[in-house]
């Protein structure tokens, strides 16, 4: 028993002396991997690199730096601005007819091709005309049939005429003759309408385009039997030339466009695609609707194109820019400079070279590129396009435009860009309500 025990103790003493190391080993890796470490390490280097940059030169109004705050700045300048109006519209045809037969019959020839124009008048299909040439010949045959008896009771008037001046009839002898032959006169009136009417037949077996268009897919096909104004018609032809476009504007975008429209000007309307990149088709506005809608707050109008390029397709949608008006010399600044503010709209406007100071303005249109204006600039003022964030009045700032930045005039600007839009309402009572 005393042996055991002897062995045991130098067994545990060992024990406890590896588990002291491990844990004394633990503790200098982690003093020595520790985070914070690492973090105060990290910290040191940006706070380096944010004084120095990658090549260790202090670079002015970036990373804590006390000098000129970097900017970029553009003139303001006067020009003409084209007042757009921007929708989203449907190009409808002026015309949609479904051509079915007036008569029935068997389907006997198809004269066009699918997608094909065609013009009023043209033959598109055939029914099979011999029942109707028929009917011709027999209301024909009845016509002179009474044409035959009218010309006998005419002669027979005519004699008793004579007798009676003779004394040799009675009066009711010639009355009655007369009134035979009004009666074959009405009978042969009632024989040439039949004649007439089966000629129309004949002639509705030649089904015709009523309008010029474009012929869609065809819906029958030759041997089958048609009835007169079936339910499926043989196909339908669109009027594409010219085409309207249907398109709506908000009530609060109608002063400017209805005084125009009134005083009998032509109101261009281009018709963009889908993408509102590609112009399709420039034409005139043609028409108003005589209510606005409760629903929307929008009034209807059409615009009119001569679509000769078959660019436009009826239930085509398109985006229509409708030029309203052109605002002449008015004074355009970027509208990247705008800024707004609880005090309202304003600019930070370059003060000589070196300062900048705030110009509280009154804004009109904006085309998303410039901005009309309307007071708190002049042309040629600078205004900041970019570094506004750490601009305050009387900051100290250093123009880094490119050198080969030209400013784009008002005129390029406007014929280079897709379309203007008129003021955005929201901004304009957000602008109001800061002032």
């Amino acid at each position: 028993m005393v042996n055991q025990s002897m062995q045991s103790s130098p067994r545990n003493s060992r024990r406890w002396l590896i588990s002291l190391l491990v844990l004394l080993v633990i503790a200098v890796l982690c003093w020595k991997f520790w985070p914070a470490g690492s973090a105060h390490k990290e910290g040191g280097e940006k706070a380096a690199a944010g004084h120095t940059g990658r090549s260790g030169m202090m670079r002015p109004g970036f990373g804590g730096g006390t000098g000129p705050i970097p900017v970029r700045v553009a003139p303001a300048v006067t020009g003409d601005f084209p007042l757009y109006y921007k929708a989203l519209g449907t190009v409808t045809a002026l015309n949609t007819i479904n051509v079915r037969s007036r008569v029935g019959g068997e389907l006997m020839k198809i004269n066009f091709e699918e997608g094909q124009m065609v013009k009023a008048g043209d033959v598109l299909a055939e029914i099979d005309p011999r029942p109707y040439q028929n009917a011709l010949l027999q209301a024909e045959g009845t016509l002179l049939q009474n044409q035959a008896q009218l010309k006998n009771a005419q002669v027979d008037v005519e004699r008793y005429r004579g007798l009676y001046k003779e004394d040799s009839i009675a009066k009711q002898t010639l009355d009655t003759a007369e009134a035979l032959v009004g009666q074959y006169l009405g009978t042969v009136k009632t024989n040439q309408a039949a004649v007439n009417d089966a000629k129309l037949n004949l002639e509705f077996t030649k089904i015709r385009a009523p309008i010029a268009g474009r012929v869609g897919l065809r819906q029958v096909d030759v041997g089958n039997l048609v009835t007169a104004n079936d339910t499926t018609s043989l196909a339908v032809i669109t009027q594409t030339q010219p085409i309207s476009v249907a398109f709506t504007l908000p009530e609060n975008s109608l002063e400017t466009v209805l005084a125009r429209y009134r005083s009998g000007a032509k109101l261009p309307a281009e018709a963009w695609d889908r993408g509102d990149t590609k112009l399709q088709a420039t034409g005139v506005l043609q028409s108003l609707d005589n209510q606005i809608d409760v629903a929307t707050g929008t009034l209807k109008f059409k615009a009119r194109y001569e679509n000769r390029d078959q660019a436009l397709f009826p239930n085509q949608f398109v985006n229509v820019h409708l030029l309203a008006d052109t605002l002449k010399g008015v004074v355009l600044a970027p509208s990247a400079a705008i800024q707004f503010g609880t005090n309202g709209t304003f600019v930070y406007a370059l003060d000589g070279d070196k300062k900048v100071i705030i110009r509280q303005l009154k804004i009109g249109a904006s085309d998303g590129e410039n901005t009309v204006v309307t007071e708190g600039l002049t042309a040629g003022d600078r205004v900041v396009l970019e570094g506004t964030d750490r601009l305050k009045e009387g900051s100290e700032v250093e123009v880094v435009n490119d050198s080969n930045q030209v400013p784009t005039t008002p005129t390029e600007h406007l014929q280079g860009k897709a379309a203007a839009t008129a003021p955005d309402a929201a901004v304009t009572d957000k602008a109001k309500k800061g002032a």
